[in-house]
């Protein structure tokens, strides 16, 4: 696509438009179309986008948002940003995202309803809960039927934090139909740095929802609280899209439902070519209600760190998402959270390892991906039918 891509920076030369116009406006339309929502914001990132999104939604200072521990550190920043005080329920051990009958624990045994204000307060800091944010790991949809419904009941927002899930759908049988990413709560948060399933040539980001008022805040808040030239209105941010990244998001986005095809059809053959050889590895698990995206395919193995270096070793590069869970975070130390509280994270982030995966991948390569995760699966039994050396090795260290 380069010839195409370069085309869109003459245009922005000849034109002069590099903040907002006419790139900007018309990439918001198609990708609010392609969503299948109102109304899309451009913002400079990912991060932007939910921060924004969260402000729009109505976050105080002192709120409670909860979220996952199993994700990158931009969610839980977000939320900080806002003003609010981010919380975690744990995931679901087969689809990494939030498990809803955690969060229905959550809300069960963590929270009380204050009767004299109507809201939802957690117990133990008496902050009140005002949002979730599920997110959509490595391209599927958590639950969101389930989540909906107990954010109704508690009367909280959800931003859903579809970073990583461009194009991923949904079957709510609560609509009886499909959904996409971005569509089915307040808003939804995405990210379009370079290595997403729909990436820019930097940093970018949108928003999406279908609530006017929440669009137009989010207009107002990335452009130093103004909608007019010199008129703030509130305090705002400077975080706006560039009409460069613009540019190149509406050129690539034509291609993204095949490229996401070609992803899905990949993660097919991984699957394949893995067959019966899953002794020590965990493959991925879609949702019969989810159609992934597959912005990563991700295993599992006990010998994970052993695995990615015998990977390193023979030119095949993986990366680990993400090794540890927030709540263990220095970062996070003042929440007080401690190793065992979410166990099915914890375990996840011990074992998970990210294998090749872009539109573009060879069925060769990802054979050869495979043989090596054999062989070194292979060396690993057979080493560890060794116990008798491997203790004395540990004695002579201990000494």
């Amino acid at each position: 696509m380069e010839e195409e891509l370069v085309s869109v920076f003459r245009r922005a030369l000849k034109s002069a438009g590099f903040v907002g116009g006419p790139m900007v406006e018309q990439f918001e339309k198609e990708f609010a179309q392609f969503c299948e929502t109102g109304y899309c914001v451009g913002v400079g990132n990912g991060t932007d986008a939910l921060r924004f999104a969260l402000i729009a939604a109505g976050v105080q200072p002192g709120d409670t948002v909860v979220t996952v521990p199993n994700t990158f550190i931009a969610t839980t920043e977000a939320i900080s940003q806002a003003g609010a005080r981010p919380d975690f329920v744990d995931i679901d051990e087969r689809t990494y995202n939030m498990d809803a009958r955690k969060l229905h624990e959550y809300f069960e045994t963590q929270c009380r309803l204050d009767r004299t204000t109507g809201k939802l307060l957690n117990r133990k800091t008496y902050s009140p809960v005002t949002g979730i944010v599920p997110v959509h790991l490595y391209g599927q949809m958590a639950d969101m039927d389930r989540i909906l419904e107990l954010a109704e009941r508690h009367k909280l927002f959800v931003i859903e934090d579809a970073c990583q899930a461009h194009g991923a759908t949904y079957f709510s049988r609560r609509e009886n139909r499909w959904r996409k990413a971005g569509s089915m709560g307040l808003a939804g948060a995405f990210s379009f740095y370079p290595g997403k399933n729909l990436g820019a040539c930097g940093e970018a980001g949108a928003v999406t929802t279908s609530d006017a008022t929440v669009a137009k805040k989010i207009r107002i808040l990335r452009d130093h609280g103004q909608l007019q030239k010199y008129r703030h209105e509130i305090e705002g941010y400077n975080g706006r899209l560039d009409a460069i990244q613009a540019g190149i998001l509406q050129a690539k986005l034509k291609h993204l439902p095949q490229w996401n095809e070609s992803r899905r059809a990949i993660a097919r053959w991984y699957d394949e070519l893995f067959g019966s050889r899953l002794d020590g590895i965990t493959l991925p698990y879609e949702s019969p209600r989810s159609k992934a995206v597959y912005h990563l395919y991700v295993i599992r193995s006990r010998t994970r760190d052993q695995l990615q270096k015998d990977l390193a070793q023979a030119n095949i590069m993986t990366q680990a998402h993400y090794p540890i869970p927030l709540h263990l975070q220095k970062a996070y130390a003042h929440l007080g959270h401690k190793e065992g509280d979410f166990p099915a994270a914890e375990e996840a982030a011990a074992e998970i390892l990210s294998l090749p995966m872009y539109p573009q991948l060879e069925l060769s390569q990802q054979k050869r991906v495979v043989q090596e995760i054999v062989k070194s699966l292979a060396r690993e039994a057979v080493g560890s039918r060794k116990p008798n050396l491997v203790a004395c090795e540990s004695d002579s260290r201990a000494d």
